[in-house]
């Protein structure tokens, strides 16, 4: 049985006298899914910034790969992709421009999983980003991410921009890409009507605690 991917023991975590949550423990194994769900200031972003070593709870630890994520090394932190708000950053730029100008930065870099997103879209190589619709340019974000062809994906609110036909597109997708890989997700949202499509495990946050902590199958 391979060691969990993400090991979270006992977080706790305030901002000033308000406390976000207390003692919050969970681990994702390998090649699973698991969804934190819950309404916008539960605690979702801040389980991502502690994750990725950019705020450091009041008491508590993360582990990802067997390693402290505040001493982890910049190997293994290149085995993680991560998606902050889901927005493109170089609008300027064409589908394939953006493509070509992303894989310079990423050795494992597959342009299969961009490309066969962008298929589903039905958007031409040459379109120009600033040029699509909200949801389009969410799309794009969470393409360059799959190229990335990263062992752990981080998304948070990976839904923000998105509509309905665009989530679900993206839900299907996003899950067949992940278990035909292998790969361990973990991702937020406070929409949570196509989450049982596509999480394993789920932790649905209130302020200050955890409401339900176990596998979507038992929960639904």
């Amino acid at each position: 049985m391979p060691d969990p991917v993400i090991e979270c023991r006992n977080l706790t975590h305030r901002y000033g006298e308000r406390l976000i949550y207390e003692n919050l423990s969970f681990e994702v194994p390998h090649g699973r899914i698991l969804g934190l769900l819950g309404k916008n200031g539960t605690g979702k972003t801040t389980t991502i910034n502690i994750l990725n070593g950019y705020l450091e709870p009041v008491a508590g630890e993360c582990l990802i790969f067997g390693e402290n994520i505040r001493t982890m090394r910049p190997q293994t932190r290149a085995r993680i992709a991560l998606l902050l708000e889901g927005h493109v950053q170089y609008a300027f730029m064409t589908i394939r421009e953006i493509e070509r100008f992303y894989s310079q930065y990423y050795p494992r870099w597959d342009a299969r999983a961009y490309y066969g997103l962008m298929e589903l879209l039905a958007v031409a190589p040459g379109q120009r980003i600033a040029r699509m619709s909200c949801g389009q340019r969410s799309q794009v974000a969470l393409g360059l991410i799959l190229a990335q062809n990263a062992d752990l994906m981080i998304l948070d609110d990976f839904s923000m921009g998105l509509d309905p036909g665009y989530r679900r597109l993206f839900v299907e997708y996003l899950r067949d890409y992940a278990r035909s890989r292998g790969t361990t997700v973990f991702l937020t949202s406070h929409i949570i009507q196509d989450m049982e499509k596509l999480i394993d495990d789920c932790i649905v946050m209130d302020y200050g605690r955890i409401l339900v902590q176990m596998p979507a199958g038992d929960l639904l």
